[in-house]
């Protein structure tokens, strides 16, 4: 079949697989090509011998997740299993992004020598866990780094059965700004109405920290987690244009939640020398981030600025300066006040900040966006899914159960 691109309310319905694999091969020699030239003299050992060996990461398909195994795996050469909820392909329907890039990225991993495999389901559920477990008891013995990063929508409660949907909505009151949809440069008005309170709770339910607390819990039981093991949780802050839609909308809640959940884990993994953290990271195109609403106006005008002051990073340049230069520093691991990695620290310096305002008080609705970089955005988008590679045919016939 000839596979296109068809995308929905910023939703992309469809991945090509020859793209998936050349997102993959692209992220690893980015990551390959800067480990070859690494050095630092705060490390007395080698990089790749500082950085972990054995990587759990919890929704490692696409987008940070997915950024954190190739980091791990093509830096300090580790083993990594990888959790996620996939649509495997059909003869005439294509599989998700994720099934593709795990594919990819496992084949050559596994090529080059490193231990690769992945659990697809829930991992909101028992089973998952359980099955996640026995894999690490199996191929990895334990684990020296827990990656959460699951981008859900819903959320099944394995102990009651009661599914929770989470919302992206303001509270309170109706929210109006601002917006642009993908691949349509027109600058629109959008009203987001409030959430009710039981929207808040299950968002909180389905984001928030305590799934990822029922992994390192289990994982601590059952013996897992090796002596010095860390996790680490990504979340978003952002700027003040975002925050009635994002940090003190339904999303921030459940964001807070999580970044509160650290602390208590840190106390649970201090009998084995480990640590919980969450990681605050930049506004960048996933397949999560381009549904809400306003964000993908101020990624575009977030993009322009930071490339014109050389700052701009993509997901796996972020994940590779949070272990290099954050992680896995040679002494005290540097956190705000709140505890928190940062690696949204350049998006968030003040002259990025009064730029990106700037121009939004330019935007005018109905008329085309300016001084932005909606290309680019868009570019990410399609690339993430497999599309906009000029050295792939898109118009040649393929099986998409091709890996």
């Amino acid at each position: 079949m000839i596979i296109t691109k068809k995308v929905m309310r910023n939703v992309s319905l469809t991945a090509h697989p020859a793209g998936c694999k050349r997102y993959i091969q692209q992220q690893i020699a980015w990551v390959k090509n800067q480990a070859q030239n690494w050095e630092d003299t705060r490390y007395p050992k080698p990089i790749e011998e500082v950085l972990p060996k054995r990587v759990l990461v919890i929704g490692g398909s696409t987008g940070y997740g997915l950024s954190s195994r190739i980091v791990a795996a093509y830096t300090g050469g580790a083993d990594t299993i990888n959790v996620s909820f996939e649509r495997e392909p059909s003869e005439k329907k294509t599989a998700t992004p994720g099934w593709y890039n795990t594919m990819a990225f496992e084949q050559q991993a596994q090529k080059e020598g490193m231990k690769a495999s992945s659990v697809f389901g829930d991992a909101f559920s028992i089973a998952i866990k359980e099955e996640t477990a026995q894999k690490i008891k199996d191929e990895l013995g334990q684990v020296d780094l827990v990656i959460y990063s699951l981008a859900s929508p819903l959320r099944n409660d394995p102990t009651t059965g009661v599914t929770y949907r989470s919302v992206l909505k303001p509270l309170e009151k109706p929210f109006t700004a601002l917006s642009v949809d993908l691949g349509d440069d027109v600058v629109k008005q959008a009203t987001i109405d409030p959430a009710t309170e039981g929207q808040v709770r299950e968002t909180i339910k389905v984001m928030g920290g305590e799934d990822w607390t029922l992994w390192v819990d289990y994982l601590l039981k059952e013996g897992l987690l090796a002596e010095g093991a860390m996790t680490v949780a990504y979340s978003y802050i952002g700027p003040k244009i975002t925050y009635p839609v994002y940090r003190e909308g339904t999303i921030g809640k459940a964001k807070e939640h999580l970044e509160n959940s650290a602390s208590a884990l840190s106390s649970k993994l201090e009998a084995i020398g480990g640590k919980a953290f969450v990681s605050v990271n930049k506004a960048l195109v996933t397949r999560a981030s381009a549904v809400i609403p306003v964000v993908p106006l101020y990624m575009a005008l977030l993009y322009q600025v930071m490339k014109e002051k050389n700052l701009h990073e993509h997901c796996t340049q972020q994940i590779y300066r949070l272990f290099n230069d954050q992680l896995y520093t040679k002494g005290n691991i540097p956190t705000d006040q709140e505890g928190r990695l940062r690696v949204d620290d350049w998006e968030m310096l003040e002259d990025v900040q009064n730029e990106v305002e700037r121009r939004w008080a330019l935007q005018k609705e109905g008329q085309p966006l300016i001084q932005g970089d909606l290309e680019g955005v868009l570019a990410e988008y399609e690339q993430i899914h497999g599309f906009g590679f000029p050295d792939i045919d898109y118009e040649a016939d393929i099986d998409p159960r091709i890996v």
